[in-house]
């Protein structure tokens, strides 16, 4: 793929700083860790070293020291290092630990080598970097393809993006849906369910785990209390149960449930989460409408924008300090509420969902420092919306 990230640009100046750190890359499946690497090393013409660690059977700490003993035999140039790019690095038992180890000797030594380390899940890359790693890493989030990527790499329009998601793998199947679903939901949503969480977590219920994300899919922007989730899964266990197993699918950037704001309070663990999908394509693998059908369906087409608005919030916002919530009181509702410090933003989306009452009005009588935004047809265009970075919107 010709077309390249702005990741890239912050790896090769992450790599080319005067005071080397392990650089981390997370993000999910399928949407360009490997390539970004790649380029990288294209870019920086370094001698390099690649080895992926996603294997049926996940190996052990050896295996990273075996990578980095053969970086060590790669002779770079004066000036230059050796690239060591260890992919989904979060499998290998204990990686964290033996990352340091070996980094903290690279640097006692002088040694070359510059590890770069990809993972697709949330929890164990970030638990590892910030328990074994405090100090030496920095992380780079690389999150799914937005609407102006695509834009510039396939010539999707917005209603595409909206539809068919940003997975750059499956966009060259777009021109056949049944085709593109077929390929979503097994080389993507599968592989990623049985890899990234049941291979990496102790699922007791794995069944459930599958269910629940295609009723997730199935609700897309909508809240679903866990009550009548227990209503429409079979086996479910209790709440806290869909609640943890809703948490680890939030960890492999597949799905989260917001939850309700409420400033200056403890925010209830068994509040009625908001569903909001990632990428718009997790949501159209699963479902029965084509997409012109989908955009004939004026409520179908407003939860699909709404999610959308929802993903390049969640997206976008993901260095610490900020927070993606939504808001109801009796039939009010805000449709997500961003917070970063003391500062509140509401986001209404205008998108000719019929059927529900605006909150907006009650939402800043009861929080009148809060800042509001209008998404859609009645204030800021979609275009507009989407083509700008979402941290831009609440500089």
């Amino acid at each position: 793929m010709a077309f390249e990230r702005v990741l890239v640009d912050e790896l090769e100046a992450g790599c080319t700083r005067r005071m080397p750190l392990v650089q981390v890359i997370a993000g999910p499946r399928q949407v360009g860790k490997t390539t970004a690497a790649q380029q990288l090393a294209a870019r920086l013409g370094w001698p390099q070293v690649f080895a992926a660690a996603d294997t049926p059977l996940p190996p052990g700490p050896e295996w990273i020291e075996t990578q980095w003993q053969l970086a060590r035999t790669r002779k770079p140039a004066r000036g230059q290092r050796v690239l060591l790019v260890l992919d989904e690095v979060q499998k290998v038992t204990g990686w964290s630990e033996v990352v340091k180890r070996l980094w903290d000797e690279e640097r006692r030594e002088g040694g070359p080598v510059l590890p770069v380390l990809l993972g697709s899940s949330a929890l164990l890359v970030q638990k590892g970097v910030t328990e074994s790693l405090a100090g030496r890493f920095f992380l780079h989030r690389c999150p799914h393809w937005s609407w102006p990527e695509c834009e510039a790499a396939f010539g999707w329009s917005l209603a595409e993006w909206i539809y068919f998601g940003g997975y750059p793998g499956a966009a060259a199947l777009a021109d056949d849906e049944e085709v593109w679903r077929r390929y979503v939901a097994d080389s993507l949503i599968e592989t990623v369910l049985s890899r990234d969480v049941l291979q990496l977590q102790v699922i007791t219920k794995p069944v459930l785990l599958r269910h629940l994300f295609a009723l997730a899919a199935t609700f897309p922007a909508q809240v679903l209390s866990y009550n009548k989730m227990l209503g429409q899964l079979q086996d479910a266990g209790n709440t806290t149960t869909l609640a943890g197993y809703l948490r680890l699918l939030e960890t492999a950037f597949l799905v989260s449930g917001l939850e309700a704001f409420s400033k200056g309070q403890v925010r209830k663990r068994g509040s009625s989460p908001k569903l909001v999908l990632w990428n718009n394509a997790l949501v159209n693998a699963h479902a029965l409408r084509g997409r012109a059908a989908a955009q004939a369906d004026g409520a179908w087409w407003g939860r699909l924008v709404e999610n959308a608005v929802g993903a390049h919030l969640l997206n976008g916002l993901t260095a610490p300090g900020w927070s993606v919530t939504y808001w109801r009181d009796g039939d009010y509702e805000v449709d997500y509420v961003v917070s970063h410090g003391t500062d509140i933003w509401a986001l209404e989306v205008k998108s000719g969902r019929a059927g529900r009452l605006s909150g907006m009005r009650y939402f800043r009588e009861r929080y009148p420092k809060a800042k509001a935004w209008l998404i859609g047809s009645e204030g800021v265009k979609l275009e507009e919306f989407f083509v700008r970075p979402a941290s831009d919107w609440f500089a």
